[in-house]
């Protein structure tokens, strides 16, 4: 797979040359597949230490959109796509994991675009993710990329904010420091720009670097008493957390959410179980597995 700097770099290139909605735009239509493979040990362990997730079971929730990454950034930094990719927001993911993933398994990864849509913000893409085990589905995402511009709604009015959320109870205070972006970035390969250092991210108009949205997705779920247990997610970015910050955790059986002061929702969350044992399907923790790409 191509590496991630490179990729981000032919993105800068190409999103100078795209409008942030051109008139019927078109979604390329083309997949990106990374042969199947087992997650490198290294970056693993890395994005465990950074998100929270303490043991070493099967594979976060999460960490299968880390490993698509480089292909989501190879699909959107490509001419054909329509959206400039620097300056993408993330703004929502619903996660299902149909089988537990181990860090041993072979993976096979596809990545695709699904449909543009409007926004109240601009323009929104949704991406899809899906890792196979020996041919088999066992975990995949759809995910929100918003290109902000100016947007109205088909009567010509402004779009209508979100309505407010419901406040949950508080559980933990967290304090978030200045270099998180980077550090989520060295283990996840997400280096957009708006995340590194207050200079880059406001050349994207974001006073400060902002908290990686996935990073807050996966730092909540691993608070969660049996993070392992949860077979589906789904996580929507209210508002940016700029760096540093204070926020707090707050969760509420099946639902979650990180707030910061005077009480401003940053994400919200909602988790399902799976209803009995999930059956084991492929090679499991210290079987054999495939070379790595």
């Amino acid at each position: 797979m191509p590496h991630v700097n490179v990729t981000l770099a032919r993105a800068a290139v190409t999103s100078f040359f795209k409008r942030a909605a051109a008139p019927g735009a078109v979604l390329p239509a083309g997949r990106a597949v990374r042969p199947a493979a087992p997650p490198p040990p290294g970056p693993l362990a890395a994005y465990r230490e950074v998100c929270g997730f303490t043991g070493a079971g099967p594979l976060p929730l999460t960490y299968p959109h880390v490993l698509g990454f480089p292909l989501t950034m190879g699909l959107m930094a490509a001419r054909s796509f329509p959206l400039p990719v620097l300056g993408l927001v993330h703004t929502w993911i619903e996660i299902t994991r149909h089988h537990p993933a181990h860090p041993t398994d072979a993976l096979e990864l596809t990545v695709y675009a699904e449909e543009l849509t409007p926004h109240r913000r601009g323009t929104e893409v949704t991406m899809v993710t899906e890792a196979r085990r020996a041919g088999t589905l066992v975990w995949e995402s759809r995910s929100g990329y918003l290109s902000r511009h100016a947007q109205s709604a088909p009567d010509g009015t402004a779009p209508k904010a979100p309505a407010p959320e419901e406040e949950l109870p508080a559980v933990d205070e967290w304090r978030l420091p200045g270099d998180l972006g980077r550090r989520y970035g060295a283990a996840s390969g997400d280096r957009n720009p708006i995340h590194l250092y207050p200079l880059t991210a406001r050349l994207f108009g974001f006073p400060r670097a902002i908290a990686h949205g996935m990073w807050t997705v996966a730092r909540c779920l691993a608070e969660l008493p049996d993070p392992d247990g949860v077979h589906h997610v789904r996580a929507d970015f209210r508002a940016p957390v700029l760096l540093p910050a204070t926020v707090t955790y707050a969760a509420d059986g099946t639902r979650f959410q990180l707030r910061g002061p005077a009480g401003r929702v940053h994400l919200t969350g909602r988790t399902r179980r799976a209803p009995g044992p999930e059956p084991e399907t492929g090679p499991g923790p210290g079987a054999a597995t495939g070379g790595r790409s």
